[in-house]
């Protein structure tokens, strides 16, 4: 299948309501875990990570940590505003998404009230999509304080206190993403310990998800399709250990498909990655030739996405087909709540 004829329709399927995880299992580590290799489906654990990954594996995290970015409130005028962050773009401005009955239209002010205080944000013009928007406080302090968890539009419940620790990864550290890397939440400090006294090392990146990411695909020949733009940081040290393992002939696993993103995106040739800070705009879909990621830790996406796509093109689109396909059969748990899969990377 060459891009060209790659079209939206080909990654749709029927997906249950009742397969959508609208909540987390208590224990991380407890949900299932689908292994897809080129020849056959396994099904184990997420805690059997331990034993399915080699000793000299090098496994890459994205660090990123969720903030409370969405903000309720009202327009100078009165009516109601609903504010997503996509990006904090300095210490007190940011692009947001922004819905309200009329735009808010630049030079106006929104209002957020929280406990008694009161924060005004000015809506200083537009970005594409987006507003820009400048705060009197510190944009994560005004958060931090106003803000909810933004759970993905599938999951039906009001973010509460549960979901402020369980939408987060264990090892979340830079804050800045409106969306959880969720392939990281079935990892558990037990988990990672036993990892690296298994002799995995673990390495991290930093790219911070934003709400593009829940943005549908409007067209249908995806050759047409402009991805969103996400920001990502490479540290030294990780692009080292990268270089080092594919020289060495080992394997690099990205624990989701925004650690695959960033690493891919850094490449600067097959098998070297270069350190760094940018914006990524790579949009990978069959036909795509990796130069890093060997196999990949992730969740099970929503039809018709780019990470459905991704993953297509990391494993075999006939082999991701046939094992949503179990997977649905087998009652696995959907999204962002749910189950987990190892996804080993087709032949060359």
């Amino acid at each position: 299948m060459s891009e060209h004829e790659l079209l939206l329709s080909d990654f749709d399927f029927d997906l249950p309501l009742d397969r959508i995880a609208q909540f987390p299992l208590e224990d991380r580590s407890s949900s299932r875990l689908l292994h897809v290799m080129p020849d056959r489906l396994a099904d184990y654990h997420f805690r059997d990570i331990v034993d399915l990954l080699r000793p000299d594996d090098l496994l890459v995290m994205n660090n990123t940590k969720v903030i409370k970015a969405r903000l309720l409130g009202k327009k100078e005028t009165g009516g109601a505003v609903e504010v997503l962050m996509e990006r904090i773009t300095g210490e007190y401005t940011a692009i947001a998404m922004a819905r309200a009955s009329k735009s808010p239209k630049a030079g106006t002010f929104l209002i957020f009230e929280n406990e008694g205080k009161v924060e005004r944000v000015e809506v200083t013009g537009r970005e594409g999509e987006f507003f820009a928007l400048r705060f009197e406080h510190p944009v994560l302090e005004v958060l931090d304080f106003f803000g909810k968890v933004p759970l993905p539009p599938y999951i039906e419940h009001a973010a509460d206190k549960s979901d402020e620790k369980r939408y987060q990864t264990v090892y979340a550290k830079t804050p800045g993403a409106v969306a959880a890397p969720t392939a990281g939440l079935h990892f558990t400090e037990e988990v990672m310990a036993a990892l690296k006294q298994k002799g995995v090392q673990i390495v991290f990146v930093t790219l911070h998800v934003g709400a593009g990411t829940f943005q549908p695909v409007r067209v249908e020949k995806l050759s047409e399709h402009v991805m969103h733009s996400e920001w990502y940081t490479i540290s030294e040290e990780t692009a080292q250990a990268v270089n080092r393992a594919k020289k060495e002939g080992r394997r690099v696993v990205s624990v989701g498909t925004t650690s695959l993103r960033a690493l891919e995106s850094a490449a600067v040739r097959k098998g070297e990655i270069q350190a760094g800070a940018r914006d990524t705009r790579l949009f990978i879909k069959p036909g795509y030739e990796f130069k890093i990621i060997d196999a990949l830790i992730t969740n099970f996406h929503l039809p018709k996405s780019t990470l459905l796509m991704l993953v297509s093109a990391l494993a075999g689109k006939e082999r991701i087909d046939s094992a949503y396909q179990y997977a649905i059969k087998e009652h696995y748990r959907f999204f962002s709540y749910g189950d987990a899969m190892l996804l080993e990377k087709k032949p060359e």
